[in-house]
């Protein structure tokens, strides 16, 4: 690993999970930490609740669109987070993988993905002082 950890934020849409993750990463590591987010079966738009509910703490996921993971974005990462995805997440020998059994925020309304987005923001943190990397208030 480099001086600048490289996360990959994995699940099927991109839309919910692995979005407010990479919100939370980008936001707590700032410019110490090189942050991706990516599905095996990318949705057409951010979950509007997940959105919501991160902009209530001041994290914005307005801009992301869902993205099929690649190869490339595969082979510069430190550490892969998969979040539901499965036998469809890609697998690469030699890489860190953290697997985040946490409920699928789609269809929800923002009460209920609320509670995910404060386990997500819980899980960024330890991973991020894993890595070393001290994360902003």
């Amino acid at each position: 690993m480099n001086d600048r950890p490289t996360i990959l934020f994995l699940c099927v849409h991109n839309a919910g999970r692995s979005q407010m993750a990479a919100g939370w990463a980008q936001a707590l590591g700032g410019d110490a930490v090189t942050v991706l987010s990516a599905g095996s079966e990318p949705a057409s738009h951010v979950n509007p609740a997940a959105v919501e509910a991160m902009a209530e703490v001041g994290v914005g996921i307005t801009d992301r669109v869902p993205q099929r993971w690649t190869e490339e974005q595969l082979g510069a990462t430190d550490v892969v987070v998969t979040m539901g995805c499965g036998d469809s997440c890609p697998y690469v020998p030699g890489t860190r993988y953290v697997d985040w059994p946490l409920p699928d925020p789609a269809g929800k309304g923002v009460d209920a993905v609320r509670p995910i987005r404060d386990e997500i923001e819980r899980r960024v943190r330890g991973l991020l002082d894993e890595l070393g990397v001290t994360a902003r208030a």
